[in-house]
């Protein structure tokens, strides 16, 4: 029977170790998981608590009376269907894992975030502080660094970045996600943060920022199972995930810090991920994989939503 482990954790396999940032942190924040059965997940955000489809949840509720308080639920059963929308907030903020988020529900059920990524969050910021801080001028002088974030969302990965002091670049092809990302930055007080904000096609953004010479010391990348650029380009990670990775590599630094690869795609398990690493990357550096996690209390069973893999520059060059 696998452990318990909480909070924003992430599980390492194969050649990874055991990644333990959040550990214990569970209830710490707005954000919880409730309970997850009968392809559904029960969470709660600050006090509205949400059912929404997740097929992977393929047991039984452990909690069956607690889905009676969910404030409204999503269905896809005959279309895209919330109940009781109207007793939501057209917005709201929720703080998870120390960073504060605008939430809104919309169409696809989506509500402006994906908790599942919030231990990466935090494993981001301590990594880049690390690296910033532990260099020839320690603390007193901490080493610059430079972020890449692509499809970059509403800019949970990008903010977590600049709690480190870094700058960074945050790309994704929605304007209306890049605004929410503004909003997001402004909630953290991080308005003024070296923070670029583009509207773009990824590839063709990485085609001209290969040309211009522009280097980044770490590079986080989520690209979507499908998607459309800015002005219409067609992404199909099955087709071009390999050409992206292949031009983020060509962006890194002479001292890069670290590659992070998410992914929601079917089929993408973790050891996918870091083969596709390994094969960028080769023999230099540590590899490290595993799942995305759901949690919640210490009784409630992890409820993986996703996969994850970095390449992690070796100390000497980190």
């Amino acid at each position: 029977m696998p452990s318990r482990r909480r909070s924003g954790t992430v599980r390492a396999v194969g050649l990874g170790t055991l990644d333990s940032l959040g550990k214990g942190l569970a209830l710490v924040g707005d954000y919880e998981l409730l309970d997850s059965g009968n392809g559904a997940k029960l969470e709660r955000f600050g006090k509205i608590v949400l059912a929404r489809p997740c097929a992977q949840a393929l047991w039984q509720p452990q909690r069956p009376n607690l889905w009676e308080r969910a404030t409204a639920t999503f269905d896809r059963e005959g279309g895209l269907n919330w109940h009781g929308r109207e007793a939501l907030p057209r917005s709201w903020v929720a703080e998870i894992n120390g960073i504060r988020m605008k939430l809104s529900t919309t169409d696809f059920g989506h509500l402006g975030v994906f908790p599942e990524t919030r231990g990466l969050w935090d494993w981001i910021t301590q990594t880049l502080h690390e690296a910033r801080t532990k260099g020839p001028g320690g603390p007193q002088s901490p080493r610059p660094l430079s972020v890449l974030n692509l499809f970059a969302y509403s800019g949970g990965a990008t903010l977590a970045a600049a709690l480190a002091g870094c700058e960074v670049c945050h790309l994704d092809a929605s304007r209306g996600m890049v605004d929410w990302a503004k909003e997001n930055a402004a909630l953290n007080g991080l308005t003024e943060a070296p923070i670029r904000w583009i509207v773009d096609d990824v590839s063709k953004f990485l085609g001209r920022e290969a040309a211009r010479g522009h280097k980044y010391d770490a590079i986080m990348l989520d690209p979507p199972s499908f998607g459309r650029g800015k002005k219409g380009e067609l992404y199909k990670i099955e087709n071009d995930l390999m050409a992206t990775l292949a031009a983020c590599k060509t962006l890194l630094s002479d001292h890069p810090v670290f590659l992070l690869l998410t992914s929601h795609t079917p089929g993408l398990t973790p050891r996918v991920l870091q083969n596709l690493l390994a094969q960028l990357q080769g023999d230099q550096g540590h590899l490290e994989c595993g799942e995305m996690l759901l949690t919640g209390a210490a009784s409630v069973m992890e409820l993986p939503n996703g996969t994850w893999a970095r390449w992690v520059a070796p100390p000497a060059t980190a």
